[in-house]
Order: C-alpha cells, then sequence, then structure tokens
C-alpha cells in the first residue's frame, strides 16, 4: 500500500538515500531540506522536494499547506534533519547551544506538533538520535550540545507516545551509531564510520513502514559498534 511520507534533512546523507528508497519503492515523499536542490533536479513523480527552515514558522505553514491540498494526511515521519558541532564545552556558547537546540530538538517538536493533525491510527513519527543521547552510553568530548539535544529527543519521543496513545499513532526513535556521512565528516575530519548512509537509509525506511506494529514510546539502539 502506497504511504504518504515527510522526511526532513534530505540534500545529503541518510536523508538523501531515504527519499530514493521510498521513492524506489513507489511512496509518495515531500523531501524538506535548507537545500531543496539535490532532490528536485531528480525525476521522480513521487517526490515533492521544498526548501525548508526547522527555524522558519512560514516554512512549517507551507508545509501544512501542502498535505492539506495534496495528501489530506500523513502516514509517515522522519525526523532526520540534525546539526553536529564538535567544540570544547569551554567554548561552547549559549548562542551554539541554541543553534544546535532549535534543529535537534525545537525543530523535532514543531514539526511533528504541526503534522499531527493529519496523522491516523496506524501513521508512525521515526526520530532520529544519537548512541551520544543514550543515558549511560560511551560519551565523547566536544559533544556537549550536540549530545545532550540527541538526548532530549529520546525524552520527547518517550512523552509523545504516552501522550497519544489513545490515537494508535506510534512515536520511536533510532539512537544511530557512526555513520559515513559529509556531517561527520566535517565533524571529524579522517574518521571512518563502520556503516555507510545508504546501509543506515535502509535500516531506518524498513523499521519506519514496519516498526510501529511491534514498538512505540520505544528507543532502539542502532550501532555496531562496542561498547
Amino acid at each position: 500500500m502506497t504511504k504518504k511520507i515527510i522526511i526532513t534533512g534530505t540534500s545529503r546523507g541518510i536523508g538523501f538515500e531515504l527519499v530514493h528508497l521510498f521513492a524506489n519503492m513507489g511512496h509518495n515523499v515531500l523531501a524538506l531540506s535548507r537545500n531543496a536542490q539535490p532532490v528536485s533536479n531528480l525525476n521522480f513523480d513521487n517526490i515533492t522536494s521544498l526548501a525548508f527552515d526547522l527555524c522558519n514558522k512560514e516554512d512549517y505553514e507551507r508545509v501544512e499547506a501542502f498535505v492539506q491540498e495534496e495528501w489530506e494526511h500523513v502516514d509517515i515521519l522522519v525526523n532526520n534533519a540534525g546539526t553536529l558541532l564538535n567544540k570544547p564545552f569551554a567554548e561552547t556558547t549559549m548562542h551554539d547551544f541554541e543553534n544546535v537546540y532549535r534543529t535537534n530538538v525545537f525543530g523535532v517538536a514543531e514539526m511533528t506538533r504541526v503534522l499531527m493533525p493529519f496523522m491516523k491510527k496506524g501513521s508512525h513519527v521515526v526520530t532520529v538520535s544519537s548512541m551520544g543521547g543514550v543515558q549511560g552510553s560511551m560519551k565523547f568530548p566536544g559533544l556537549s550540545s550536540y549530545s545532550s539535544s540527541k538526548g532530549a529527543v529520546i525524552t520527547l519521543t518517550e512523552l509523545l507516545a504516552e501522550e497519544y496513545k489513545e490515537s494508535g499513532i506510534a512515536f520511536n526513535v533510532l539512537a544511530l551509531g557512526a555513520v559515513q556521512t559529509e556531517m561527520l565528516a566535517e565533524a571529524f575530519p579522517g574518521y571512518e564510520a563502520p556503516t555507510t548512509a545508504l546501509e543506515m537509509a535502509q535500516y531506518i525506511a524498513d523499521f519506519s513502514l514496519s516498526g510501529n506494529k511491534y514498538y512505540n514510546g520505544k528507543l532502539l539502539q542502532v550501532s555496531n559498534s562496542t561498547p
């Protein structure tokens, strides 16, 4: 059955791969990223691409209008957009924290809030977090704003699942280990991750389509490294 799927952060990395995996399966995809160009170049009738800034109120209104006029409902939301800052804590200003939280936490909350009226029983909200946000996991210096923001969306997901448990809408969060993306390369030059963006996107796509049958309000750790 064809699904209507919204994905944030689609200009590169996991989000870019997700758009094409879902489109090739025949699903309808709304791809949102600050730079709509990489996705809009591709000739897929079932992909709509919008330039979108998680910090811009008008952009949410455009998404809302699109869903109202074109789709009427949303089956899957993948909150994938994120920003990664690697900076010693002593140099990480309030402004730095605000920038990271605006995308990684406030953007996730607002996108979910705006789309909730269009979701129905069986819809699935999947938020991409990080192993760095999991309590008790290995932590890395320099990631105070990033990892703490990723911890926040884990708790947010648990809260939303509880608040909407009578609705039949599922909320789950995936804490990813290191994935070889441009964002990772920019933050950690020279580091090679064990998993490619396409490999991780394949897992997320499968989970988005079927994970809500088995999980709600759950954190799944998607990492092949130890600890």
